[in-house]
């Protein structure tokens, strides 16, 4: 199998400032220029160009004229494609002023004088070495140096690329297919490459003008910005309403939903800003993640309203010099432990990539997502969706031997990844029997309703797990209370006075008792124990007879009363954080 070669230039630095299809696409204007002798005049050139529309309308046939004229003295020699090369490159530069972009390379993902920002090389040589850091392979090679460009040489085998992609979205590569052999022939590498640019296209990468040549040699501005997007759609995944449910508080009824749901990840960002921004009362609309926030005003705002507790006594906004200003929200986002993406400079030069990164971190640091059965610290993987994550049984395995050690036969467990759906069957039906053991209500539940992704019945067995756990919690602070278990009406005791200390009027009587089912005790209770976790903006009651109901403004729907208990179930997370004495 004969590897691809491509357009060759023998200057290095010529080569690297195109495509691989750039050049094919010069090579063949070249070409068509050259007259029936294949030789090319100088003095020629500029009409020839001009006619076959090279660089443009945005520069005129007289310019180009001129161009050469004022440039090289001798217009009867002859050009060769690597003259032709440097007079187009030259003349690129006179055009950029009134048009940035080629007329017949209009797909070209970059100008053709390639220049790296070092301030994004930088922050995604941090990024890859903090998430990559401690893979197998490429441990030999991280942390890379960032004042190096041994990020270009690293990427030459394909594989950084391919394990990056799997972090932006995990399981989109068999790691098995990768070849990871300390010397990797052009073959092993160009099955990488190729394998990098088809997956990285998959996930929602621009790869258009990339060939796997190019990631060969290492192209610096075509690596980057393939970083770049990678790093992007990892950092924006959960800026959805489907990953982050709590976005729903943008909008105000079903047609803003429908709207919400159509925008792109930048926008809904660039909405949820602007929504944060407007409770700290400030002004200005934020459209973009450059010009507008250069002054550093609106992230001083930001961090304000998400973390007031991690505010610096001397206001941003009182500063003049918004590059001082800049150095105190990069301080405020450190309190909050938020990475920093950019420099102080980066913002105040508007650098559009960094502070979209930055941005997208601030939202994933404060977005409520993480489910109680995170909090286990189960290694499996994180748990996003409930519902969809727990079909295999696995991680309820593990939840369950959390709560109760011991008690799950692994020598009859199927490890993830799981192909077979029986074999996933056997996992829930364990799990199902496990928790009959266990004194759960789990009627006419089998283990298939849990692979079929039940929401009814996953949730009802999840509640009698946190229950469970918690009340084994509970048993274990027998300290607390002289040697005395604690018991249901301990809790119960507890919370009736929890409510009624924080100035408050709810009480239940009992686990069963009816007017628990508005959900007004629950929040007012989570209230007490953290007063900032529960956004009463999203609570609404209506009376009807003598109960009250509560919704949540996002339209009607039969996932309602779902979303309903999922905000109670995101409060109790949030709220669960926070150590709670029992006395």
């Amino acid at each position: 199998m004969a590897g691809f070669v491509g357009v060759l230039v023998s200057d290095p630095w010529l080569q690297n400032q195109f495509t691989q299809v750039e050049l094919q696409s010069l090579k063949a204007q070249f070409l068509s220029m050259r007259d029936h002798g294949g030789g090319l005049r100088l003095g020629d050139l500029a009409a020839k160009m001009s006619k076959l529309k090279i660089i443009g309308d945005g520069i005129s046939e007289e310019e180009r004229d001129s161009f050469v004229k004022q440039s090289y003295a001798n217009l009867d020699s002859d050009v060769d494609f690597e003259f032709f090369l440097r007079v187009y490159l030259k003349m690129q530069v006179q055009a950029g002023a009134k048009n940035s972009s080629s007329a017949f390379l209009k797909a070209a993902t970059t100008t053709l004088l390639h220049t790296i920002s070092e301030s994004e090389k930088a922050s995604y040589v941090s990024h890859i070495n903090n998430y990559l850091g401690d893979d197998s392979f490429l441990k030999r090679y991280l942390p890379i140096d960032p004042l190096t460009n041994d990020l270009f040489e690293i990427s030459k085998h394909g594989v950084l690329l391919c394990k990056l992609i799997n972090v932006a979205v995990p399981g989109t590569i068999d790691e098995r297919t990768i070849n990871t052999k300390k010397v990797l022939n052009p073959w092993e590498k160009n099955e990488n490459h190729t394998l990098c640019l088809n997956s990285a296209k998959a996930i929602g990468c621009t790869v258009v003008n990339i060939g796997t040549q190019d990631l060969a040699e290492g192209r610096p501005h075509l690596v980057l910005g393939l970083i770049s997007q990678i790093i992007k759609i990892q950092l924006l995944a959960d800026v959805n309403l489907s990953r982050t449910p709590q976005l729903v508080e943008l909008v105000d009824d079903s047609k803003d939903i429908e709207e919400l749901m159509s925008l792109s990840p930048e926008k809904i960002l660039l909405r949820w800003m602007n929504f944060q921004l407007k409770k700290g009362g400030f002004k200005r609309l934020i459209t973009n993640f450059s010009s507008d926030v250069k002054d550093a005003e609106a992230y001083t705002c930001l961090l304000n309203v998400l973390a007031p507790e991690h505010s610096n006594k001397s206001s941003g906004m009182t500063l003049k010099s918004a590059l001082e200003r800049a150095k105190l929200v990069l301080e405020h986002a450190d309190r909050m432990g938020c990475k920093r993406y950019l420099t102080p400079k980066d913002i105040v030069e508007g650098s559009p990539n960094l502070n979209l990164a930055f941005v997208a971190h601030i939202f994933q640091k404060r977005k409520i997502i993480s489910m109680w059965i995170n909090s286990l610290g189960i290694s499996t993987y994180y748990i996003n969706n409930v519902f969809e994550d727990l079909r295999d049984g696995w991680v309820l395995l593990e939840a369950i031997d959390k709560a109760s050690p011991g008690v799950v036969y692994w020598k009859f467990a199927n490890k993830p990844p799981i192909k077979m759906p029986f074999r996933k069957v056997e996992n829930c039906n364990q799990v199902v029997k496990i928790g009959k053991q266990l004194k759960f209500s789990l009627v006419n539940v089998a283990g298939n309703d849990i692979v079929q992704g039940n929401k009814k019945l996953i949730l009802a067995f999840l509640w009698q797990l946190m229950r469970y756990n918690i009340l084994q919690l509970l048993k274990n602070l027998k300290f607390h209370s002289h040697g005395k278990e604690i018991t249901d009406a301990d809790i119960l005791k507890w919370a009736n006075c929890k409510v009624k200390d924080s100035g408050r009027h709810s009480r239940m009587e009992s686990f069963k008792d009816k007017k628990l089912s508005n959900g007004i005790f629950f929040l007012e209770l989570l209230t007490s124990v953290e007063p900032q976790v529960v956004n009463w903006s999203l609570v609404t009651r209506g009376d009807s007879g003598s109960e009250s109901t509560i919704s949540l403004r996002v339209g009607k729907s039969e996932d309602d009363a779902y979303t309903d208990s999922k905000h109670h179930v995101l409060a109790f997370e949030e709220a669960s954080r926070r150590p709670i004495r029992v006395l």
